[in-house]
């Protein structure tokens, strides 16, 4: 199928917005203040616990591995006296968990070895990017929270005003200083990722590293201080591509914690046709028109984004339907 290029269809698109995702966590916000609360929930014999050590989780070759809360925790502490427990929430629907499981995250300071500390043999240490492919929607928003979470507490050990070690609240969503009692929460860092489409409908894409590497994606960038969301588009694609954004658009979000960015997703207009990167976080810079894009992935000539970045999920939206890949 032709996607022809039209003021319309332009039009059309800037005014949606991707999908929102349903939640799958309930994360009790409210029960998180009862003292003692992580406690109890190991003990109840209801809950389930991911283990993460080194960034890294425990995986099944289905996805995610639970082990008993109960029994799991008992024999983490007894082997790693740095082990530490966090309330996830509680499951929202079925899926490799049943509605209504309490889910517990277990940080360790050296990862437990397979076939012991209650873990079955057949599992294995992995990161996200190396398993996301295989994973459902539940065990994604599972890994993905729990690396946010996990990643804060191993960076905030210690009170930024006095430097005293902090010590865990609220089910692992607050670090207080026993010194001067201030709380500590964690902290997300927003940043733009951008569709740029030019005044002939064209979505210009373009990528760092080698000159002749093959990704390419859209743009992106941190959000500065004191800075708007559309003031930070339009300062990044200036900087970036050398291009004058003229207008853009909120389209949806994507949490990506690894350590802790949140990228908020924009397309945006210009008037201008002429790319210049600037050499430095992107090396090169290219228009393409929806048929030009969908044969150069299917011909290998370029590769873009895989479906589990919110990029992808950008460039179909500008496209107005599926890309369909290279297949092996």
């Amino acid at each position: 199928m032709s996607h022809t290029e039209s003021p319309a269809l332009a039009n059309h698109l800037m005014d949606t917005v991707l999908p929102v995702r349903p939640a799958m966590v309930d994360r009790g916000s409210g029960i998180r203040m009862k003292p003692g609360m992580v406690e109890d929930v190991i003990a109840s014999g209801t809950a389930m616990a991911m283990v993460i050590s080194q960034r890294k989780a425990l995986v099944t070759a289905e996805g995610l591995w639970f082990g008993d809360a109960t029994a799991l925790w008992a024999a983490l502490k007894e082997s790693d006296a740095g082990a530490a427990a966090i309330y996830l929430g509680t499951t929202l629907m079925s899926s490799s968990l049943p509605e209504g499981t309490p889910v517990l995250l277990f940080t360790t300071t050296e990862p437990p070895a397979a076939g012991t500390a209650t873990i079955p043999s057949d599992v294995q240490w992995a990161g996200f990017r190396e398993v996301a492919a295989t994973l459902d929607a539940m065990d994604t928003a599972l890994f993905i929270e729990a690396s946010a979470i996990s990643n804060w507490h191993a960076t905030h050990t210690h009170c930024p005003q006095c430097g005293s070690p902090t010590e865990v609240e609220a089910g692992g969503w607050v670090r207080r200083c026993p010194k001067d009692n201030s709380e500590h929460y964690p902290r997300t860092d927003p940043a733009i990722i951008v569709t740029v489409v030019g005044p002939d409908g064209r979505l210009l894409l373009g990528g760092g590293g080698p000159v002749d590497a093959k990704n390419y994606s859209t743009l992106a960038g941190f959000v500065e201080p004191g800075e708007s969301l559309e003031q930070a588009v339009v300062r990044e694609i200036g900087e970036e591509v050398g291009v004058r954004v003229t207008a853009c658009q909120y389209l949806g979000s994507q949490s990506w914690p690894f350590p802790a960015s949140l990228m908020l997703g924009f397309t945006a207009t210009t008037d201008d046709t002429v790319a210049r990167p600037d050499g430095v976080e992107v090396t090169r810079a290219r228009w393409f028109s929806r048929d030009e894009l969908q044969e150069a992935v299917l011909s290998g000539e370029i590769t873009i984004s895989t479906r589990l970045s919110i990029a992808r999920s950008l460039i179909e939206h500008w496209y107005g339907g599926v890309i369909e890949d290279l297949q092996p």
